[in-house]
C-alpha cells in the first residue's frame, strides 16, 4: 500500500481517521465517458461519503472552448469553489467511483490553481464501499470560505507547446490512452478523430501505474512502469490521454516519484486527432 500523503495521495483508512476533521473537504469527481450510460451526479446523490460534495468535471471548464472539460479560467473555479465551501486552510481529499480515474484530473486542477492542500483517495469509492464504510445521501452543509489562487501556468500545454515538444525532442510527451489506440489499431471513442499518437511520444497506459483494486503501485513498481516505457525519469514530461483525465494518472505517479517537472496536455488527442495539418504516427 502506498503511503499516506496529504499532497498527493491518501488511504482510506487516513480519511475515516480524519474524517470529522473541521478543515476538510471531501470532493466526489466521478465522470464517465459520454457512452458509459452512467450519471455521476446522479450516483452521488444515491450516495457518497459523508461531506462529500460533487466537483462537476464538465460544468467548471473552460466552456468557451469547444473541446471537452477543458481547465477552467481562474475567476470561474474560484466562484465554484466559495460555492461549494471550500477555501483557504482547507484539506481536500478527492476521490471518484471508479477507484482512479478521474479523479487526479481534479487534484491535477486544485494545482493548477496554485492550492496544493489536496490529495486523491487511493482506491477511491470502490474501496471505501468494500470495506464497510459509512455513506450518505444527504447534500453537505455549505459555509462561504474565501479563496486566494496563484495559476501555476508551468503545469499546462497547450497544442503549440506539444508540437514544438514533439519537434525538439527537450520534453518527454507520454501518452496514457491504450497501446491498441496509441498504436491507431483502433477507432478513436469520439467520433471524428485520426487514429495513432504524437510523433515521438510514449505510451503508458494509465492501468499500468494501478494495481487490479485501482489503488496506486507503490514507489519501486511506479519506477519500474515508466522506465519499462521508456520514460527517462530524470527529464521533464508532458503527459497527455484523450481529453486530459488519464493522462493526470500519470501527473500524479510522477508526483509520487517526486518527479516534479510535469506538465499536461489539456486538449490532449481530442484536439491534437481533430486537425489534418498536426502529423500522426501509428504503429
Amino acid at each position: 500500500m502506498a503511503s499516506d500523503d496529504p499532497r498527493t495521495l491518501v488511504s482510506t483508512e487516513w480519511l475515516a481517521a480524519h474524517l470529522n476533521d473541521p478543515d476538510l473537504r471531501i470532493l466526489d469527481a466521478s465522470w464517465h465517458m459520454p457512452d458509459s450510460d452512467r450519471d455521476s451526479h446522479t450516483e452521488y446523490t444515491e450516495g457518497h461519503i459523508p461531506g462529500a460534495r460533487f466537483f462537476d468535471i464538465d460544468e467548471i471548464s473552460d466552456q468557451r472552448s469547444a473541446l471537452p472539460h477543458m481547465a477552467p479560467p481562474v475567476e470561474k473555479f474560484i466562484s465554484r469553489m466559495r460555492a461549494m465551501g471550500i477555501g483557504d486552510g482547507h484539506q481536500v481529499v478527492v476521490y471518484d467511483s471508479l477507484g482512479m480515474f478521474s479523479a487526479p484530473r481534479v487534484w491535477w486542477t486544485f494545482k493548477l490553481m496554485g492550492k496544493l492542500d489536496i490529495a486523491v483517495l487511493d482506491g477511491g469509492l470502490p474501496k471505501w464501499k468494500a470495506e464497510g464504510r459509512a455513506l450518505e445521501d444527504l447534500p453537505p452543509m455549505v459555509r462561504d470560505r474565501h479563496m486566494t489562487v496563484q495559476r501555476q501556468a508551468h503545469l499546462i500545454k497547450d497544442v503549440s507547446q506539444v508540437a514544438s515538444a514533439s519537434k525538439l525532442g527537450d520534453w518527454q510527451i507520454l501518452d496514457a490512452r491504450s497501446a491498441e489506440r496509441f498504436r491507431g489499431e483502433v477507432e478513436e471513442p469520439r467520433p471524428g478523430l485520426r487514429s495513432g499518437h504524437i510523433p515521438g511520444s510514449l505510451n503508458l497506459n494509465y492501468r499500468d501505474v494501478l494495481n487490479p483494486d485501482a489503488t496506486m503501485k507503490d514507489e519501486a513498481a511506479l519506477r519500474e512502469a515508466f522506465e519499462k516505457a521508456g520514460v527517462d525519469l530524470s527529464k521533464p514530461v508532458i503527459t497527455t490521454c484523450g481529453s486530459g483525465v488519464t493522462a493526470c494518472i500519470l501527473s500524479l505517479a510522477l508526483e509520487r516519484l517526486g518527479h516534479h517537472k510535469h506538465a499536461v496536455y489539456d486538449g490532449s488527442w481530442t484536439e491534437w486527432g481533430m486537425y489534418p495539418d498536426l502529423k500522426v504516427e501509428k504503429g
